[in-house]
């Protein structure tokens, strides 16, 4: 059974990593929008830079199991 301690830590974990991402993305989103409305090329570059708050999300994700698993 785990403690609270330790199920708090691991939400937290995940919740900040969350923010984090969505904060970065809330950033990104529109000037990847705006910069496509002016060169198409940059399409490729805009999808990587939208990709890569994802990781993020996916580091508190696994942080969060690593503290469970514990």
């Amino acid at each position: 059974m785990q403690s609270t301690v330790t199920m708090l830590s691991a939400a937290f974990a995940i919740s900040a990593a969350a923010f984090a991402t969505a904060w970065a993305q809330s950033r990104i989103g529109p000037a990847a929008a705006a910069a496509l409305t002016e060169k198409r090329e940059l399409t490729g570059p805009s999808l990587i830079m939208l990709a890569i708050p994802e990781t993020i999300l996916i580091l508190g994700f696994v942080i969060a199991f690593m503290i469970l698993r514990h």
